[in-house]
């Protein structure tokens, strides 16, 4: 699930150009641990230390669920150049998570480079998604539909998502370690969409392009995935070494676009979550909404 500010007004302005258990005793004594019993003579093994991108994973999954919910601040920015002239929105949002139920709650506002601002506040819970954008009534939809999929950002959910890119066959994941943190990267540095395309990480930034590619089709500008560019791409999911909480987390990417005359559109995106702390309220759909 992922919250994005998604500007219609970007593609317009290009467009007029050439998102223990118990076990039960037996009967007899009991005896007590001696010298030559087992308890006695073997210690208990320690647990080995993480070492895998999915050791820190699994840690980061249980250190979240001890809270009761969570407070994430959202940032980011989009935007589509051509020609020098620059189309962009900026987006700002407070995301609530509650881990058991697990629920959301985000509050935030789009502002195009124009100046213009949007409101926008979305609720999740079982598996349904509810929308409010501007002075527009309530809507909702199911999560596992794409569409939806962009417009909400769970900032807890990044933690299965780079699991699936450390199971998946040809993803590079690095691990380090530096600052009193654990920082979990993958990405690419510019070359053609068509060799990365299977990658997990590259089809989430084709899934955020998509609306912008089609709003650019319906103005008229011809978007063929066979001929972009990625020109980079960085997602980064940072812990606490101590407590492996999540500290924060980054998406960044670009696509380039041939345009007429040899020239090319850059889209580009900057997401950024920061972990605000605990959330003691309950998140509860307002009545009426349902």
């Amino acid at each position: 699930m992922r919250s994005r500010f998604r500007c219609a007004a970007l593609v317009l302005p290009l467009a007029l150009s050439p998102a223990a258990c118990g076990v039960a005793e037996e009967d007899g004594p009991v005896e007590p641990a001696g010298a030559g019993s087992p308890a006695a003579t073997q210690p208990s093994e320690a647990p080995a230390a993480p070492e895998s991108p999915e050791d820190f994973l699994d840690l980061a999954e249980k250190a979240m669920a001890e809270e009761g919910a969570w407070t994430f601040s959202v940032k980011g920015q989009e935007g589509l150049t051509l020609q020098g002239r620059k189309s962009a929105a900026t987006y700002r949002a407070t995301v609530r998570r509650g881990m058991e139920p697990e629920a959301l709650h985000s509050q935030g506002v789009s502002t195009s480079s124009k100046g213009t601002r949007k409101n926008e506040e979305i609720y999740v819970v079982d598996g349904t998604a509810y929308l409010k954008e501007g002075s527009a009534p309530w809507k909702n939809a199911p999560t596992s539909d794409p569409e939806t999929q962009n417009k909400v950002e769970d900032p807890v959910a990044v933690i299965e998502e780079f699991r699936e890119y450390a199971q998946a066959a040809g993803d590079d994941m690095t691990l380090t370690k530096a600052d009193g943190t654990i920082q979990l990267r993958v990405g690419s540095d510019k070359q053609k969409l068509t060799a990365v395309r299977n990658r997990a990480w590259v089809k989430k930034a084709q899934r955020e392009f998509a609306p912008t590619a089609e709003q650019l089709r319906d103005a008229g500008i011809p978007v063929d995935e066979a001929q972009l560019t990625l020109s980079g791409l960085k997602e980064a999911l940072v812990l606490d070494a101590g407590t492996h909480r999540i500290r924060s987390h980054r998406f960044e990417f670009g696509f380039l676009l041939p345009y007429t005359g040899g020239q090319e559109i850059m889209y580009e995106q900057d997401v950024r979550l920061e972990n605000q702390g605990t959330f003691d309220g309950k998140i509860e759909i307002p009545a009426g909404i349902r």
